[in-house]
């Protein structure tokens, strides 16, 4: 299908969130939207823009600072029969509502056999820029990727954004959908019907012989970037997006390592316990006896995450260190090589907090 066609256009993130939204709410009368600030004049970031005139308060509204609370609403609803939506504006609230996500919502299906299902979508934004601080910067996924029940899912394309929001909403499962702010603003091709990404398949981005990539949301666009670097030093690397990271497409990663021989994950959290660990940990387990492999990991340094700019270029990957620490691999060591650069516009653009 053309790029021009109408029913393939070019849209951002954000837009792709709220046209997703709208569909299943438009088909399917027990979905709703709520989270504090989803019906003011900027709509979580444009995702939830005027729902609530659209459908009416009942279906898009406010809650109040209560996150424990309103996820117990949440699961309620969803063991109702109904299909709720609830946004977070940082992932760090979802520390207060842990015991209804991992106690509640992500057993009831094992303890009573299937006879009950918990279909609710966990919207919550990670990342960085703009001040956010050691309160307001943290992603957490790889705790809920620890707990059996949940699903996880943290798309980086405007066109899986879209799809993997639907195949939540469908979901009878509680999906936990990770978003980082710095994608809100850029745009993709997405088509104008309604679709499913499929959980668990992961989205090879470029194809390379040197080494693997495995970078987790918008560390996948700093990937592509630092891809571009190593070109000019000779190096093809192989960039993949999980998109899904629990459940985990295992066979593409594998496939990938197994013929580079190198892989470096990189991610949007602490290194410790963290979903590269995992990563790497499953790769080498499932590679022993078939290859060597060289590995490294690249995430949040060892602190709380920092609130002024000079900090964050130290505490976050980058195009830049990505590509570098690459170099390293592919070179047994070698750490001579740093590529020039400045922050990304989405970064440098940036005006937040919302």
């Amino acid at each position: 299908m053309s790029t021009d066609s109408p029913a393939l256009r070019e849209i951002t993130y954000s837009q792709a969130l709220f046209e997703a939204t709208r569909q299943e709410m438009a088909c399917d009368d027990s979905v709703f939207v709520f989270g504090q600030g989803v019906d003011d004049h900027k709509g979580h970031y444009g995702t939830t823009m005027n729902l609530h005139q659209e459908f009416g308060a009942e279906r898009c509204f406010d809650t109040p600072l209560a996150e424990d609370a309103m996820t117990g609403m949440a699961v309620g609803a969803a063991l109702a029969g109904m299909r709720p939506i609830h946004v977070h504006q940082r992932m760090d609230f979802l520390l207060l509502c842990m015991n209804q996500l991992i106690n509640m919502a992500a057993k009831f299906s094992y303890m009573f056999n299937g006879a009950y299902r918990v279909p609710l979508v966990v919207r919550a934004s990670i990342g960085r820029s703009w001040g956010q601080g050691p309160q307001h910067s943290q992603a957490l996924h790889s705790m809920f990727m620890h707990v059996p029940g949940l699903k996880v899912v943290a798309p980086t394309t405007a066109h899986d954004a879209k799809g993997c929001l639907a195949a939540a909403i469908r979901d009878n499962n509680p999906v936990v959908f990770i978003e980082h702010r710095m994608l809100y603003g850029l745009s993709g091709h997405v088509s104008e019907e309604s679709y499913e990404t499929p959980f668990g398949q992961a989205r090879l981005l470029t194809e390379g012989g040197d080494i693997t990539i495995v970078a987790i949301s918008h560390m996948a666009i700093e990937a592509l970037r630092a891809r571009h670097h190593l070109q000019s030093v000779g190096i093809s690397a192989e960039v993949i997006d999980p998109v899904s990271l629990s459940p985990i497409d295992w066979d593409t990663i594998l496939a990938s390592v197994e013929k580079t021989k190198r892989l470096l994950v990189v991610d949007n959290g602490w290194l410790s316990c963290g979903a590269s660990a995992e990563i790497v940990a499953e790769t080498v387990e499932q590679l022993q006896g078939k290859c060597t492999i060289t590995v490294g990991r690249m995430g949040f340094a060892p602190s709380p995450c920092p609130t002024t700019r000079p900090l964050e270029r130290l505490f976050y990957p980058n195009d830049r260190t990505i590509a570098a620490r690459a170099y390293q691999l592919v070179n047994e060591g070698d750490g001579s090589w740093l590529p020039e650069g400045s922050d990304s516009a989405e970064i440098t653009e940036f005006r937040g907090p919302f």
